[in-house]
């Protein structure tokens, strides 16, 4: 009889088709959750001059999904550290997969509104748990990477509603790119076959025979003999898992992520809502309109592909705090106007500093957490930033009926951008996602050894 680490096994795995199939899927899931929430702004011009709706109301309804996202975010965090990853991601995909298709067919706000809320629990719980569950699966040589590059399809579903738009819209109306967001739906049932459980669920669970058929698909060179012995450390739980989030010298920077996730999905959400608004007030058409859009989250593709190789080389925070400045910057003289080209490549800068930050801020938070509190972690830090993501659209609307110049409006949204940057300086190094992954590699001489590098 042996004793088998999972997380020994796992950490010290290669890529392989294990971890490809699980890329994949949840690649797909993410995108098709940056699709969803960029889909409101994509058709809000339309839907405004349909039911004529003013700015503040049109604000308003865009966070009702915000609003289903904070509680979605921390009720599936927490319940997914207790029920398990895989059966929360499938019930968070039929969520906002059905309620944003159902959408396309709402014949009123108050309908659409409630859909859109009902949508929202899946969206802000969906993430959380595809990043945690990315992380649990991930070697040791290539965790943030790995969570980066899953989570960069956010922002190429945000690209690609504005795009949808462009090619359907003008022929099929407003309806069609709601519509085209329940296609997840057709491949449920091939998630529920080829979707991990993750390994501590098992564990908890006492599934040993299913833990280790999954550790034989993560590590091809590992045998097992049912009669081996689990060698993990047994961690205290509480009832109130969200205390455990300030024990261990964790509490400033679980509160300073707080700030950060605030701030960054302001920016992120009254963007996305009234970027394409903000524009046509600019002078430009509405295809034109929608052409920034793709260029804000195009920004954020390539800013998550190339921030990612520096938050693993140098470490996340050394990468985040400049690139929130570098936003603000940019944010602010985007407000001023000039050349065409020289505003598609300040609001391609913004894309990075605002959705392309707040994805490696999630593959942050992932890796800075224990696994026992990893989705708990990621889960409430999402909901609490969904306030601000609540604020952003009604923000940008009140604004809008203020009849300010752009450059105010604008400047607004650049001194969130500069809050977060104080607030990520301000987090500790200890438990950061950079130190898991070296530490990781060199110890994995005892069972207490290897449960203090997942911390």
């Amino acid at each position: 009889m042996a004793k088998v680490n999972p997380t020994k096994v796992i950490g010290e795995s290669k890529f392989n088709k294990f971890h490809l199939l699980l890329f994949i899927w949840s690649f797909m899931i993410i995108l098709f959750d940056g699709y969803d929430l960029s889909v409101y702004g994509t058709a809000l011009p339309l839907i405004m001059e349909e039911w004529g709706l003013d700015s503040v109301v049109a604000g308003t309804m865009g966070s009702y999904g915000l609003f289903g996202m904070m509680f979605g975010a921390i009720i599936f965090g927490i319940l997914a550290d207790r029920i398990g990853r895989k059966k929360v991601i499938l019930i968070n995909v039929l969520l906002f997969s059905l309620f944003t298709l159902l959408c396309g067919f709402a014949e009123s706000a108050t309908v659409f509104s409630i859909y859109r809320f009902i949508a929202g629990l899946g969206l802000g719980g969906i993430m959380p748990n595809i990043a945690a569950l990315v992380m649990d699966y991930a070697p040791n040589s290539m965790k943030i990477r790995l969570v980066s590059l899953t989570l960069v399809s956010f922002a190429v579903g945000g690209a690609l509603a504005p795009t949808v738009g462009v090619l359907l819209i003008e022929s099929f109306g407003w309806s069609s790119v709601f519509i085209i967001a329940g296609l997840p739906l057709l491949a449920l049932p091939l998630m529920m076959k080829q979707l991990p459980e993750s390994t501590s669920y098992l564990i908890r669970t006492g599934k040993k025979e299913q833990l280790f058929k999954t550790l034989a698909k993560v590590n091809p060179g590992f045998t097992f003999n049912m009669n081996d012995e689990i060698e993990e450390v047994k961690v205290a739980q509480t009832k109130a898992p969200v205390v455990g989030l300030f024990k261990e010298n964790r509490a400033l920077s679980t509160v300073m992520f707080w700030v950060a996730f605030f701030c960054a999905l302001l920016m992120v959400y009254g963007l996305n809502t009234w970027l394409p608004k903000l524009m046509i007030q600019a002078g430009y058409g509405l295809n034109s309109s929608l052409t920034f859009l793709i260029a804000l989250q195009g920004g954020a593709v390539i800013g998550i592909l190339l921030l990612s190789n520096l938050c693993e080389k140098y470490g996340s925070k050394k990468v985040l705090v400049p690139t929130y400045i570098a936003g603000t910057i940019a944010l602010t003289l985007l407000g001023f106007g000039g050349n065409e080209i020289v505003i598609f490549l300040l609001v391609a800068v913004a894309g990075a500093a605002t959705t392309g930050s707040q994805v490696l801020i999630q593959a942050y938070v992932t890796g800075y957490y224990p696994a026992e509190m990893r989705s708990t972690g990621i889960g409430v830090a999402s909901g609490v930033g969904r306030l601000g993501g609540m604020l952003g659209p009604i923000l940008g609307g009140f604004l809008l009926t203020m009849a300010l110049p752009n450059y105010v409006n604008f400047m607004v949204f650049a001194l969130a951008g500069i809050i977060a940057a104080i607030a990520l300086s301000l987090i500790g190094d200890k438990y950061s996602a950079q130190a898991v992954t070296s530490s990781q590699a060199v110890n994995v001489k005892s069972n207490r050894e290897v449960a203090t590098t997942v911390e």
